[in-house]
């Protein structure tokens, strides 16, 4: 079976004109999966906001979801793990029938196994990837109830959209963060690849013992993560000719530093 990751959409982060290209750049892409039996996973930050308040949702997305939904219940369920700008969730995406992970999945095709997480963070302290500090806060479930019980959901979701164009606009994550991790998680399990997104940089890091992908973001690079046939590449998807290209990486790789 093929495969197919994505990461860092962030949709809802810009004016009307740019959401609708990227939305509609997604759709095809779903669509296209769909024809060709294509696994699908998201790495986390589909939105650039997501906070579910009850029966109050977020006003995204709402042909994209539909779309998805539409890939979920035809094909398979998509893998959604949920990232830094959309973990406020209460069992919204589970009603769309997505496979909704907070930390982490893994894929095994006969000998290749693939790990995939967002790449903030990871709460299990074994994997020795701690979230920063406001991310604990911002993911405690303590937090999240008084923040939704102190501030109306209209008043919650301006605060977190402002609070997420901040963020995004500010990316303090250092690439060597992830490539480093990646590095030893490789040498020290029998993982063959690792996949996430986050720090918006597309990268492939190659190391003796395994790859490390990163997605780079959908919304800028149009990159994407394809696997079949026991290898895994990072190409741009071409809505216009529904095809795949080899993404080549501005970034130096781990064997050129």
């Amino acid at each position: 079976m093929t495969h197919l990751f994505l990461s860092d959409v962030h949709l809802g982060a810009f004016d009307e004109s740019i959401n609708s290209k990227i939305e509609q750049s997604l759709l095809a892409l779903i669509n296209y999966c769909l024809e060709h039996s294509i696994q699908m996973h998201v790495l986390g930050d589909l939105f650039d906001y997501w906070m579910e308040f009850g029966t109050k949702i977020p006003d995204l997305g709402s042909n994209l979801l539909t779309s998805f939904s539409e890939y979920n219940q035809r094909f398979k369920p998509a893998t959604y793990i949920t990232g830094n700008h959309d973990y406020w969730t209460e069992g919204y995406f589970e009603e769309l029938g997505f496979d909704v992970q907070s930390e982490y999945s893994q894929i095994a095709d006969n000998d290749v196994k693939i790990f995939m997480h967002h790449g903030d963070g990871l709460k299990d302290p074994k994997f020795r990837l701690p979230r920063p500090f406001l991310h604990k806060i911002l993911r405690h479930p303590l937090f999240v109830r008084f923040y939704k019980w102190i501030l109306s959901p209209d008043v919650g979701l301006e605060i977190m959209r402002q609070f997420s164009s901040q963020s995004r606009s500010n990316p303090s994550d250092d690439p060597e963060r992830l490539n480093q991790w990646s590095k030893s998680f490789l040498k020290e399990t029998n993982y063959q690849y690792i996949i996430s997104g986050h720090d918006h940089h597309p990268r492939v890091e190659t190391f003796p013992f395994g790859t490390y992908i990163n997605l780079g973001t959908f919304y800028g690079d149009k990159t994407v993560g394809i696997y079949t046939n026991g290898e895994c590449r990072l190409v741009k998807w071409d809505e216009k000719n529904r095809t795949f290209t080899p993404f080549k990486s501005d970034l130096k790789t781990s064997n050129e530093r």
